[in-house]
């Protein structure tokens, strides 16, 4: 590239595949919550890199495990293992339900996974039959063609050709819309913990145990795609834990590696022999420089002072935004738990959550929407206070813009 092209927002048209339409700000730095453009300006970050930055930015833990294991070794392939898989893999299965883990690059590789091996365990276990997989409409578990058909979320499939069959989506929160769809023909219900993309929604206790109780009823797999809620993000390890719930196979990628691309699936040892030597595979998946990031990652959030503080966290964000609204009433209702907070534009403000957003980037904080309609937030789960505070007085300031227009 010649010296004299500028890197800036017009070099992506340029060469960039159209799928994206990124900001104008290209981040160039970051520390802890913080992150700064090629101007030098300033911003708070609320988003996360899309509840990635579990750690926030350039978190030394982090920085120190990728240097490290950066001077020893990066790839293999799976034809060896490698000690940082090893020793996150034990991490692993010694914190959660799981006795066995798989490696994958992203969550929507999870989840692709996850589904391979719901439907070779139903192959082996019932027969061919048993193939049909249910959903929620409005989940989101992925890019890949079987994950974005399995996501409810028609848009991101549509277009693309004959979809794969045998996927049935019911309705979050309605267990009479899973109980006219379950069968014996049913191999596996996946579902999100608390729906991210489609809109930060909970699951009612009823919902939740509702669903494990009728997988049960009908020989099927309950799986948990916890790319979004896992690793701490509502306040604890993973969110099947505060439901009284445990899924079959849980997905697991996003704050895994703090930023660094690493995915997995966990499940039991009785599940997890339907994945014989070459049923599945990954070049990337597991190898030891992400690894040792996602072990520092693992090991930093698994403490009681993370996993504590993360629920006075989310209550700051909560009291501010109900505080903005009782100023402004732009907000129908504030959701989520812990760092994944949704808040529900009113009907005067519907289809303006892009507007907001875009103005608090102008404010100097950056956040997230879910759909048209909902701001979203998915900050650092270690975010000082302080910046929580400065960054709601600014976003504070861009909700004024939006409601006095």
């Amino acid at each position: 590239m010649p010296e004299s092209t500028p890197v800036n927002r017009d070099l992506f048209d340029d060469v960039m595949v159209p799928n994206y339409a990124p900001s104008k700000v290209i981040p160039v730095r970051g520390e802890g919550s913080r992150i700064w453009d090629q101007q030098n300006n300033e911003y708070i970050d609320f988003a996360g890199g899309i509840a990635v930055n579990c750690l926030g930015h350039c978190h030394p833990a982090l920085v120190n495990a990728l240097t490290v294991q950066g001077n020893k070794i990066w790839h293999l392939s799976n034809t060896m293992t490698n000690e940082p898989a090893l020793r996150l893999a034990k991490k692993m299965c010694d914190a959660t339900f799981a006795e066995k883990v798989y490696f994958a690059n992203s969550g929507g590789e999870a989840n692709e996974a996850a589904l391979k091996l719901a439907r070779r365990w139903a192959l082996d276990n019932h027969g061919e039959e048993k193939s049909h997989i249910i959903a929620f409409k409005q989940g989101f578990h992925g890019r890949t063609f079987f994950t974005v058909t399995v996501g409810g979320q028609p848009a991101y499939s549509d277009g693309f050709g004959p979809k794969p069959g045998d996927v049935f989506h019911a309705e979050y929160n309605n267990l009479d819309s899973l109980k006219a769809l379950i069968s014996e023909k049913t191999c596996a219900v996946v579902m999100e913990p608390l729906q991210g993309e489609g809109g930060i929604i909970s699951p009612t206790d009823e919902f939740v145990k509702g669903v494990r109780a009728l997988c049960d009823e009908n020989n099927a797999l309950l799986v948990f795609d916890e790319v979004q809620t896992g690793v701490g993000r509502l306040g604890s390890l993973y969110a099947y834990m505060d439901l009284g719930v445990t899924p079959d196979i849980l997905t697991t990628a996003k704050a895994l590696g703090g930023g660094f691309p690493i995915g997995a699936m966990i499940t039991t040892t009785d599940i997890a022999k339907h994945l014989k030597i070459g049923t599945h595979g990954s070049t990337y998946g597991g190898n030891p420089l992400a690894c040792a990031v996602a072990e520092a990652a693992f090991d930093t959030v698994n403490t009681a002072e993370v996993l504590d503080g993360i629920i006075s966290k989310s209550k700051l964000f909560v009291d501010a935004l109900n505080q903005i609204n009782d100023k402004y009433n732009v907000f129908e209702e504030i959701r989520g738990k812990g760092m994944l907070i949704g808040a529900a534009l009113t009907e005067k403000y519907k289809g303006r959550a892009k507007e907001i957003l875009l103005a608090a980037m102008d404010e100097g904080v950056m956040t997230l929407i879910a759909g048209a309609n909902v701001c979203r937030f998915a900050p650092s789960l270690v975010v000082p206070d302080e910046d929580i505070k400065q960054g709601m007085a600014a976003f504070e300031k861009a909700v004024a813009k939006i409601a006095a227009n």
